[in-house]
Formats: C-alpha cells, structure tokens, sequence
C-alpha cells in the first residue's frame, strides 16, 4: 500500500516522471492529513477539565474525522487505480471499427471512473472541512492553530481535487453525467470553501 511507505518515498514517486501518483493521490494525502488534525485537536481536548462541556461533541467530531482520515488515505490507491485504468484504455487496440467502439467505451467508462474518484475525495475534504471549522470554535485554545491548518489542508484537498473533476468532464459524452459531477464540485467548492476561510480567520482571532 502506497500509504504504508515512508514519506519520503511517496514524494520521490511524487516527482518522477511517472504519472502515478499525481495530483489526485496528493489530494487524498492533503484531506488525510487535515482529518488527522482535527483527531489531534480532539484528542488533546477530551478529558481536559476546561473544556467538560464540549467532551461528548469532540468525541464524535473525533470519530467522524478518524472515519474520513482512513477513507481519504484509502482514496491514494483508488485514484491511482482510476487512472492507471484510464491509461490501459486509451491502450487498447484501434485497428478495425470493433476494437474502435470497444476503445471508446472503455475510455468513457474510464473517464466516469477518473472522474468519481476525486469526487468522492473533495466530497471527504468538505467534511473535514466543517469538523475543522468546528474544532476550532470550542477545542482546546492552546492547539488551536491546528484545526486551522487541518481546514487549510482539507481545503487545499478539495480544490486540488476538483481540479481533476474539471480536467476529465469535457471529454465525457454523457451530457447528463458530466454535467451532474460540474455541478456537484461547483456547489463543493461553493459551500467548503468559506468554511476554511472562516475557520482560518477564527484561529486567528484566538491566538
């Protein structure tokens, strides 16, 4: 498993030529990452006698953001899938009009893969997103910089992420297919985003 490796590998794989991982599994990492800081912010806020009114709510913000932290770190070998899926598509032979209409459907079919995945990615971010943002209303003041690095992190995912919807969409067919994934990531980014912006500029009035 490509996240069972040491970091720095990942970032060598990162920078070579190959095309796996990309910006997708990158994405993945980011939401992770940000996920994880929220658990920290949780973790170093339950069982701290100042903040007793507010242990039950961190306790589920941590098993929520624990829940998407292993999903997006999942969603690194997912997208290399889709992609690498999407590559032996575009591989097939081409020779007679048969193997033609197989290609195609097969690069469509691709496409949708290529496109869901990173969907799903900015779909987990979001949610990172408000459990950041969350984190960093009532957790622990003397950590609070983290949960606003966890919402920088799951909303660098999410645009990250929505970069490779938007690369894929045109070149899908399906009107309606693609149309619904623009629109989904359009309304993503629409929501999240101020989110982040509004947990960033909370921290920094709490530091």
């Amino acid at each position: 498993m490509i996240v069972e490796q040491p970091v720095t590998r990942f970032l060598d794989e990162l920078a070579s030529g190959s095309a796996t991982p990309g910006g997708g599994s990158a994405a993945a990492i980011m939401g992770a990452m940000g996920a994880a800081l929220v658990s920290m912010m949780c973790n170093l806020t339950i069982g701290k006698k100042n903040y007793a009114e507010v242990e039950g709510e961190m306790r589920s913000v941590l098993q929520a953001a624990e829940g998407l932290r292993k999903r997006l770190a999942d969603m690194v070998a997912e997208d290399i899938a889709a992609f690498d899926g999407l590559m032996a598509a575009y591989g097939l032979p081409k020779d007679t009009d048969e193997q033609k209409t197989l290609r195609s459907a097969a690069i469509q079919n691709g496409l949708k893969a290529a496109t869901d995945a990173p969907l799903d990615c900015a779909r987990a971010s979001a949610d990172v997103i408000a459990l950041s943002l969350r984190a960093a209303q009532v957790g622990n003041r003397n950590v609070i910089s983290d949960a606003g690095v966890g919402a920088l992190a799951a909303q660098a995912a999410l645009r990250s992420a929505a970069l490779n919807v938007y690369i894929n969409v045109p070149s899908i067919k399906d009107e309606v297919f693609a149309r619904s994934r623009r629109d989904e990531i359009d309304a993503l980014l629409a929501s999240a985003v101020p989110l982040a912006e509004q947990a960033f500029e909370l921290v920094k009035t709490k530091l």
